[in-house]
């Protein structure tokens, strides 16, 4: 897509992509376990959603979680903790399992009343020479009425395993749709928010 940043903070922009800020929201808006998988009652918490029916624990074989049952066990009752690796790979495995479970139910939610409005911040230039800044830069508001593509690519997950661009050209779509000509300078945010349903969340993103 024409307009798309190849080198984005060359210049000093700091930022990161609206689509993976818009991930992040996603996640917050589908809610879940909320006690880190480092502590007992967090891990605990996973391992019992993630294993309460036959198909949950084939979803989490496939995801490359397989203990054995004698390990599960330990695991759950507190005798024997699982290594670091393994505990990161409980909690993203958890993260996608949770996203495919309410994709259906959060389509409703964003689709009510007629869409979810959205609200993005632009990168920080402040730091940019005045020669390389862009002057159609300001926060913006729209109604975003179909969601099914970016919610579709956010539940895949790919974007957190290493693979952003699928959900990072479905969101940019979307931006060239909705702001028209001066969608490249929300590629990448300061900030974005959405309002679902009556109730919003946001997610301050992290420099890069």
């Amino acid at each position: 897509m024409p307009g798309r940043h190849i080198n984005f903070s060359q210049y000093g922009a700091t930022g990161v992509r609206s689509s993976i800020a818009a991930a992040h929201v996603l996640d917050t808006l589908a809610g879940g376990i909320t006690s880190p998988v480092t502590t007992r009652r967090g891990l605990t918490a996973r391992l019992r959603y993630m294993t309460r029916s036959a198909h949950a624990r084939s979803v989490m074989v496939s995801e490359g979680l397989d203990p054995s049952p004698t390990t599960l066990s330990k695991w759950l009752d507190g005798t024997q903790e699982p290594k670091p690796a393994n505990l990161d790979l409980i909690d993203q495995t958890y993260r996608r399992m949770r996203r495919h479970n309410v994709a259906r139910y959060l389509l409703q939610r964003l689709h009510a009343g007629g869409g979810t409005r959205v609200e993005i911040h632009p990168a920080d230039d402040s730091s940019v020479q005045e020669r390389y800044r862009r002057p159609d830069k300001r926060m913006r508001k729209f109604t975003l009425r179909r969601w099914e593509r970016i919610v579709a690519a956010w539940a895949d997950g790919a974007w957190e395993k290493g693979n952003e661009e699928p959900l990072h050209d479905i969101w940019c779509q979307m931006l060239s749709d909705e702001l028209g000509s001066d969608w490249g300078a929300y590629e990448y945010c300061k900030s974005l928010g959405f309002n679902a349903d009556t109730r919003s969340a946001a997610t301050e993103s992290r420099n890069r």
